[in-house]
């Protein structure tokens, strides 16, 4: 079997600010490196030379390869000796002379950096995970491998060995959400109302939804989505807002946990039936509103997803049509079974379908035409930068000139500046959703809004 070239000592020399020489004994003979021992000294020599009022904390780093016993059960001991040498090797140079390294046994390292803020210990081990994860190929087997990292920023009160512990059930929790990531102490996981694992500030929103769910904390803003061709309004799109004892959630925070929980399909249930009643209350006033409402691969997943469109229109009385659900691309190209039959259900109860986010998933031009949707969301993502960045111009006109070939509409979101709204104008974009023409609001406020727009 060919050789991996062993780390070499030489490669990482541990000159930082507070450098500490360790003993010859307390070096780790296959990788070079400080051994555990010598860990602990270093670490305790640092923590003491460590200034508080002047300097940021002591970082410690442990890392452990991901799946390791599995290369020293298919391949030997010998080969796995191999490759600890040369991951080693590459953790002295991805660490970039920052620290002091150690192998801890095993396939456990620990990296100490002194005056290491949060920032900066996050640079370093995002650093440290690309490094590992490049190809490493013993003889003609290639193998990738990645690490499990636990951080901890020492704290006034630590001592080597607490601050070393830290780390280590840090990285205990990192494994557990499945490696190749790092984990900060003090956001170990914890398990829910729901026993997912979540962050303590995923916990904090979990419980806000369900306290919102529980106590009227959720409503809907609605923004409008006027045509081009004579300011019309074509539609609002329904979003959520979460309100939890005083304090405001928005929806880049409690999404991705609604989404982690399962409580995304709570969410979205309850999105449809208020959307339902708000297109109800409009058409009982004379106002024959569409209202979009999005749809969440969870609940389009759902084998119950069609009893809660068909209750969402018993319980308000609103007609379907003036219901439209809007599904990203890419659940549009999901083949399974559930995924299309709950499509079709929605279809032949009458609601109509609009592609969301396209252009940011995995477009598959030659479906498209295929799709049972008549109306098509341009991503925010190429509006941003239309007026500057040619790409993105060439891709949006690409987009609005097929969908518009294909018989569909075309709603720009996103939509900030006048010179966005000319250009998308003169693209043939059929509708504009954005601040530049209005803000989510309230229903009351929408009321106010299009009671002004009366003639």
């Amino acid at each position: 079997m060919p050789r991996i070239t062993p780390a070499r000592t030489d490669a990482f020399d541990p000159m930082p600010s507070h450098y500490v020489e360790p003993l010859p004994s307390q070096y780790d003979s296959l990788a070079g490196l400080l051994d555990r021992e010598g860990c602990v000294q270093v670490a305790s020599e640092l923590l003491t030379a460590t200034d508080p009022a002047h300097l940021q904390p002591v970082a410690a780093f442990w890392l452990n390869i991901d799946r390791f016993k599995q290369i020293n059960d298919s391949l030997g001991h010998q080969a796995g000796d191999a490759v600890l040498a040369e991951l080693a090797h590459r953790l002295a140079l991805a660490s970039g002379n920052q620290g002091h390294l150690a192998r801890m046994g095993g396939d456990e390292f620990v990296l100490l950096v002194s005056d290491c803020s949060r920032a900066a210990a996050e640079h370093i081990a995002r650093d440290l995970l690309a490094a590992m994860s490049q190809p490493l190929d013993i003889g003609t087997m290639r193998l990738y491998p990645s690490v499990s990292i636990g951080i901890a920023l020492a704290t006034p009160q630590d001592n080597a060995r607490e601050l070393l512990e830290r780390a280590d059930q840090t990285l205990v929790q990192a494994k557990r959400l499945g490696g190749a990531q790092y984990l900060f102490a003090g956001e170990d996981m914890q398990r829910g109302r729901l026993g997912k694992l979540l962050a303590r500030e995923e916990l904090e929103v979990e419980e806000a939804l369900h306290k919102a769910l529980e106590n009227g904390g959720l409503s809907l803003h609605y923004q409008p989505i006027l045509q081009v061709a004579d300011g019309g309004l074509e539609a609002v799109e329904a979003l959520m807002r979460c309100h939890c004892e005083g304090s405001v959630f928005p929806p880049s925070r409690f999404i991705p946990v609604a989404e982690k929980t399962g409580l995304i399909i709570r969410l979205g249930e309850w999105s449809l039936l208020t959307g339902a009643r708000f297109v109800s209350r409009l058409a009982a006033d004379g106002r024959r509103l569409k209202v979009a409402i999005n749809v969440s691969r969870a609940q389009l997943t759902a084998p119950k997803f069609t009893q809660t469109l068909y209750a969402a229109l018993a319980c308000s009385n609103a007609p379907a049509e003036l219901i439209e659900l809007e599904i990203t691309e890419s659940l549009f190209m999901d083949s399974s079974d559930i995924v299309q039959r709950n499509i079709r259900a929605a279809l032949e109860a009458g609601f109509p379908l609009a592609i969301d986010d396209f252009g940011t998933g995995y477009s598959c031009l030659a479906s498209l035409k295929d799709l049972p949707a008549k109306k098509l969301k341009l991503d925010r993502a190429f509006i941003t930068d239309l007026a500057h960045n040619p790409r993105s111009f060439a891709i949006a006109k690409a987009i609005v000139h097929l969908a518009l070939d294909l018989g569909m509409n075309v709603v720009a979101e996103g939509v900030e500046t006048a010179e966005q709204y000319e250009i998308l104008s003169g693209m043939g974009a059929t509708a504009i959703q954005g601040f530049y023409l209005a803000r989510p609001m309230s229903d009351r406020q929408l009321d106010e809004w299009l009671a002004a727009r009366e003639p």
